[in-house]
Formats: structure tokens, C-alpha cells, sequence
């Protein structure tokens, strides 16, 4: 393997990131704020199937009542 100057790593390193396409303030807004609600919307479902799921062992074991 070629041994490469941490200069020429550094160089190499700014080469790259320059091709990046770096989203803008909009776009890291709107993606920010679609995570948050995919977030919630997933507490809200592994929250009804942990309650569902736990109500029917309860029903099965007969210790619900």
C-alpha cells in the first residue's frame, strides 16, 4: 500500500469535500422537523402494539381480570 504525506491526505481530504453537495438551511429544516414527526409517529405505534400486546398476555395468562 502507498504511504501517503499528511499533506497530500489534507489536500486530498478538501479535493473531496469540495464535490460534496451540502443541503441547504431550508432543506436541514424541513428534513429536521420530517424526522421529529417520524419520531413521534413511531413512540405513538410501538406504544399501542407494547399496550395491545400486553393486554392480550394479560388475557391469556388470566391475570387481567
Amino acid at each position: 500500500m502507498a504511504k501517503t504525506s499528511p499533506a497530500q491526505f489534507i489536500r486530498e481530504v478538501r479535493q473531496e469535500a469540495s464535490k460534496v453537495t451540502w443541503p441547504t438551511r431550508k432543506e436541514t429544516g424541513i428534513t429536521t422537523i420530517m424526522v421529529f414527526i417520524m419520531v413521534f409517529l413511531a413512540a405513538i405505534f410501538f406504544f399501542l402494539v407494547d399496550n395491545v400486546a400486553s393486554t392480550a398476555i394479560q388475557f391469556i395468562l388470566g391475570i387481567g381480570g
